[in-house]
């Protein structure tokens, strides 16, 4: 490895020591649906999006809840201490299209529909709130 990308490399290193990421793989909602609940929580406090996520009656909200406290572990993990309250954000929450299975459904006369079976990719990040 060249001197340049060991030293880009130490840099992207070091900037993931402070970020805090979740993400959940190929979960079998389509992504609009999932969209839909992911743009409520987008730039609020972690515990304010917890509450909002385990009021709503979405089936991505309890998926999303999950994701949540998965990236709340994370952070508690690498700071090594506990997180409180009006400390954290959500920066980003991302919600991409994963793998679409196709399937065949019958129709009249011998003629086929097709089925889109889609599922997403999330990605979410919490930073600290900085009091500038």
């Amino acid at each position: 490895m060249s001197r340049r990308k060991e030293l880009v490399a130490n840099e992207r290193k070091e900037a993931m020591k402070t970020t805090y990421i979740a993400r959940l793989r190929n979960c079998p909602t389509s992504p609009r649906k999932m969209r839909l609940v992911a743009d409520i929580i987008r730039g609020k406090e972690v515990f304010k999006a917890l509450n909002i996520l385990r009021f709503t009656e979405k089936d991505a909200a309890g998926r999303l809840e999950k994701l949540l406290r998965s990236a709340i572990a994370n952070y508690e993990k690498k700071s090594g201490g506990t997180a409180q309250a009006d400390e954290l954000f959500i920066k980003t929450i991302m919600v991409d299209s994963g793998a679409m299975l196709k399937r065949i459904s019958p129709a009249p006369q011998g003629r086929a529909h097709r089925i889109h079976k889609r599922s997403n990719h999330v990605t979410l990040i919490i930073d600290q709130v900085t009091n500038a």
